[in-house]
């Protein structure tokens, strides 16, 4: 059995890059999709989900270096379940609500912004045309 998951969104933050004991590169960093749609009673909704992305070797150390928060992103992975619940992470958010975000482990990263979108060094790897997603204000962030 397989899955592929393709997401794309935008960086909520900068990336974070750490070294296992054995030296590989890992980088984590968040991604939120939006959607707008109109509910059957005639009210905008706006919805966001969040996805944690880890990536590994190389493709981390170059996600690291040229993504920043905002950056405009595809990702091809496979979801990583929380190991307590089975499912996404489970949080709850300052003003007491509950949200979740769901864990990716990347095997392709492209690149969307051009040169100055998202950040100052993000390299043109891939199309526009892709609506950016609003970002919560900071402190909404779950990670």
């Amino acid at each position: 059995m397989y899955h592929t998951l393709i997401i794309v969104g935008n960086l909520g933050k900068d990336p974070e890059m750490r070294y296992t004991p054995s030296g590989q590169a890992v980088t984590s960093f968040s991604v939120a999709t939006s959607r707008q749609y109109t509910s059957g009673n005639g009210e905008q909704v706006k919805e966001t989900i969040w996805f944690r992305v880890s990536t590994w070797g190389k493709t981390a150390e170059v996600c690291n270096q040229y993504l920043k928060k905002g950056s405009k992103v595809l990702i091809e992975g496979r979801l990583t379940p929380d190991k307590a619940t089975g499912g996404p992470r489970i949080w709850t958010k300052q003003d007491g609500s509950a949200g979740s975000s769901f864990e990716v482990t990347a095997q392709t990263v492209r690149f969307l912004s051009s040169r100055g979108e998202g950040g100052d060094s993000v390299p043109m790897s891939g199309g526009g045309g892709m609506d950016m997603a609003e970002l919560p204000p900071e402190d909404d962030i779950p990670f």
